[in-house]
């Protein structure tokens, strides 16, 4: 079965969120202060989202990209925190806000990563 580009990118976003998660539990297991353990788990998730989203989904993890990388991301960012401010003067709940924006933020970060990244 050949997984398109964007099957692969959600795939992928499940391995790096897992990742992520596991680094965190990790480093607060190992007894950092959850500060510093959210800082260091981003840090090292970025990096780690970086060459898994490069290879896996795009074929290319230069590091050349990773500030392009970086500066999607926080676009992405941008647009989600919009997003969930627009849903909730709405009336959703944050929470269906979230839920409501994941396969929309998903495609546009599939979009920009694919377009002016990778």
């Amino acid at each position: 079965m050949i997984l398109t580009p964007f099957i692969r990118f959600l795939m992928v976003g499940i391995l790096n969120t897992a990742f992520g998660y596991t680094l965190f539990v990790l480093l607060i297991w190992l007894g950092l202060y959850y500060p510093y353990a959210v800082g260091l788990g981003t840090v090292l998730g970025v990096l780690f989202n970086f060459q898994t989203t490069g290879r896996l989904v795009f074929g290319n993890a230069k590091w050349q990209s990773i500030f392009r990388f970086i500066g999607v991301y926080f676009l992405i960012y941008l647009l989600n925190v919009g997003g969930v401010a627009i849903l909730l003067e709405l009336g959703c709940t944050a929470y269906l806000a979230g839920a409501i924006l994941l396969i929309p933020m998903a495609g546009i970060s599939y979009l920009m990563l694919h377009f002016f990244v990778y």
